[in-house]
């Protein structure tokens, strides 16, 4: 019963659309904005929860370097955007990277960890900087940590869900909820 419901709460926090799930962060420049705006975005949600299954295929230290190589990296990405330092095709790389980190847990891509980090941090920057350019006018630093934190319990549930499904089944099912997370990124950028 508990592994169950352990395995549909991703479905159902991904299916779900609550009303105003994003606190304006031009209005609400709050840690609770920064905190609520990456758990209502499906994209992000894909996209950090590939990052844990990604790490926990590839084991050893990748399991908290690649997770805070992305947050480091998404938080250099929300100065940039602070800074009005421009980035080229953001959304559509944010959409990439649910697919390409989805890819990697697919094919359980084994590359040493250092490239890993790289690899998330290059889609980590985009994701950084979109936050930075929607904030407006709020308060950076409580707005940043929001996200920051939102997003580190986010790879934290890729991370769980990944060893729970690697229990027992071996890597074939993180590998499959990697090629779901790509179906799903091909699906919101075609298909939504």
């Amino acid at each position: 019963m508990k592994k169950t419901l352990f395995l549909s709460l991703p479905l159902v926090l991904i299916a779900t659309s609550p009303a105003f799930a994003h606190l304006n962060p031009a209005e609400h420049g709050s840690f609770a904005a920064g905190f609520s705006h990456p758990m209502f975005g499906t994209d992000h949600i894909l996209a950090m929860v590939a990052v844990g299954l990604w790490a926990v295929l590839l084991g050893g230290r990748a399991l908290w370097l690649v997770p805070a190589a992305f947050v480091g990296t998404m938080m250099a990405g929300f100065f940039f955007a602070i800074a009005g330092a421009p980035l080229p095709f953001v959304e559509p790389t944010i959409l990439a990277s649910v697919v390409a980190i989805g890819l990697f847990a697919a094919v359980a891509i084994k590359v040493p960890t250092s490239i890993a980090m790289l690899l998330v941090g290059f889609f980590a920057l985009f994701h950084g900087h979109a936050h930075g350019g929607e904030m407006g006018a709020a308060t950076a630093i409580s707005y940043l940590l929001g996200f920051a934190v939102a997003t580190t319990l986010l790879h934290a549930v890729g991370l769980g869900l990944g060893t729970l499904l690697g229990a027992g089944r071996g890597r074939v099912m993180i590998r499959a909820a990697g090629a779901g997370t790509a179906f799903a990124g091909l699906w919101l950028a075609f298909g939504a």
